[in-house]
């Protein structure tokens, strides 16, 4: 029998590519700005269920890695997700971020061909207006700041009716800060500033 969910909330990323990502405007078609993209993007659930399990407060992070053209796959990924969440809830996310959930994030799944599997770690995230950051000690350390916008006061420069699994609409940030750790996967952001993003997500689908 299926499983009914639907997960609402705020996401971040921050990747290796210099400001602006070359990838979200030709659909992950051209190359990065190195030989790859190391990225990580974190999900703060602020809302939601998965069948039977409340979901509120979940957080959990994706992390990955790519060959300079994303969509030639041959990725390596692993799931970060918070030690508060509870056995019920952990199987939950590995579902919704995998092919099993029929969600956005299973658009990943086919292009990863090495999972490296599932840590658990104390996830701090916060948000305030267009500041973004997360820490997972030892693991992750990025702090993106949004772009602002001169012709909508208190709002961000985006791109719309994007491909990114997350939302269609995106906010456009600079990386200040962007370490990566984990998975066998390193980057630590040094000269140019980093391309980020940050975005609402409200998803809902039915797992297999």
């Amino acid at each position: 029998m299926a499983t009914s969910w639907s997960v609402s909330g705020e996401y971040m990323e921050a990747c290796s590519c210099d400001f602006f990502c070359p990838c979200i405007p030709k659909n992950v078609t051209t190359p990065a700005t190195h030989d790859f993209c190391k990225v990580a993007l974190t999900f703060d659930i602020l809302d939601g269920f998965y069948g039977s399990t409340p979901m509120s407060g979940v957080r959990f992070i994706m992390v990955a890695q790519s060959k300079a053209i994303m969509a030639d796959g041959d990725w390596i990924g692993g799931l970060i997700i918070d030690k508060a969440a509870s056995d019920e809830q952990v199987a939950a996310v590995a579902a919704i971020a995998g092919v099993e959930g029929n969600g956005p994030l299973g658009m990943f799944a086919p292009l990863i061909t090495d999972f490296r599997g599932l840590e658990r770690a104390d996830i701090q995230f916060t948000k305030e207006g267009g500041s973004c950051s997360v820490i997972v000690d030892g693991l992750i350390d990025q702090s993106i700041v949004g772009i602002e916008s001169l012709s909508r006061p208190g709002e961000f420069v985006s791109i719309d009716n994007s491909s990114h699994p997350v939302n269609p609409r995106l906010n456009f940030a600079e990386a200040v800060k962007n370490v990566i750790r984990c998975f066998g996967i390193e980057w630590e952001a040094t000269g140019n500033p980093n391309n980020g993003h940050f975005a609402s997500f409200d998803w809902q689908g039915e797992a297999a």
